[in-house]
């Protein structure tokens, strides 16, 4: 789905707040009860942390640490990180941080005598000042991977990978116009696009269309009161659905919305249990999920 220059500009303006649009109409949304979601995060103190978020009634959440990755202070973003059992054995859960201003690919797991392992490989530096970093999933539909970078200005990035190519050349193409967003999350990734959904300062919701060749189509989804969440977090729940946990950090507190299919049908769920404070919250997934498709 592509979009003339003209209408790109103004898809972005209406991110911006400059354009005015009518809001998407409540509806109910049901949630599945056994649907749960890994919210990931990155201490202070550079530890691995997790909460795990399961929509019943009442919502339940076991948070904990794990593995101690990073010095204190030096990461920035993460992308989503996917657990996945190794070829032999053993497992390893990975995704891509934001330390300083240098991209790293990280890992922790166990070796196959069951022993604790970690690393991490550093792939490009100058993205200091960046605020969000994502990937999709390349055997999605056989189409190539996408990565997504907001730069602090907002101009969003998007690289798409030739997987024909062992060198890992990509298309990139600049995106601008989301200087207004907080946070985004990924719920859509498939062959031929990518959706995110976004928060403003201004309090307004937001799903982002990216389409693989063209440019994005924004849809606004709410008018307000979502500017108070630092991150968001979302995760497939059944086949039409997808749960996202939103943080206020300033507060430290998390609530679990279930997402209707078109992104449109929000219902609140609850006040998710815990302390919500870490610099860093992502989606820990694993890669026997299906792929996110809320749109």
């Amino acid at each position: 789905m592509s979009l003339t220059r003209s209408s790109a500009i103004a898809a972005s303006a209406l991110l911006l707040g400059t354009l005015t649009t009518s809001p998407a109409v409540a509806a109910p949304a049901a949630a599945t009860a056994a649907c749960t979601m890994t919210v990931g995060s990155i201490t202070a103190g550079g530890y691995i942390g997790y909460s795990n978020v399961t929509a019943g009634s009442p919502i339940t959440a076991r948070q904990g640490t794990a593995t101690h990755l990073f010095t204190p202070g030096v990461a920035k973003t993460s992308s989503t990180w996917t657990h996945s059992p190794k070829s032999t054995s053993g497992d390893i859960t990975a995704g891509t941080v934001l330390l300083n201003s240098t991209l790293y690919s990280s890992w922790y797991g166990t070796d196959p005598e069951g022993k604790p392992t970690s690393g991490m490989n550093g792939s490009s530096g100058n993205y200091r000042g960046y605020r969000m970093i994502e990937s999709t999933s390349p055997w999605i539909g056989g189409g190539s991977a996408a990565s997504y970078r907001l730069r602090g200005d907002g101009v969003l990035y998007r690289w798409v990978y030739n997987l024909g190519d062992p060198y890992g050349s990509a298309v990139v193409t600049p995106l601008s116009g989301f200087s207004a967003v907080k946070s985004m999350a990924l719920i859509s990734e498939t062959k031929t696009y990518d959706t995110f959904l976004a928060n403003t300062r201004s309090g307004g919701l937001y799903t982002i269309h990216i389409p693989r060749t063209g440019r994005p189509v924004v849809t606004k989804v709410r008018t307000s009161t979502w500017q108070t969440f630092e991150h968001l977090v979302a995760e497939r729940c059944g086949t039409q659905s997808t749960l996202l946990t939103a943080i206020d950090k300033d507060t430290g507190n998390a609530y679990l919305y279930a997402v209707g299919h078109d992104a449109t049908v929000i219902k609140g769920l609850g006040k998710v249990p815990g302390t919500y404070k870490d610099p860093i919250y992502y989606l820990r997934t694993s890669s026997t999920v299906p792929p996110l498709y809320g749109e």
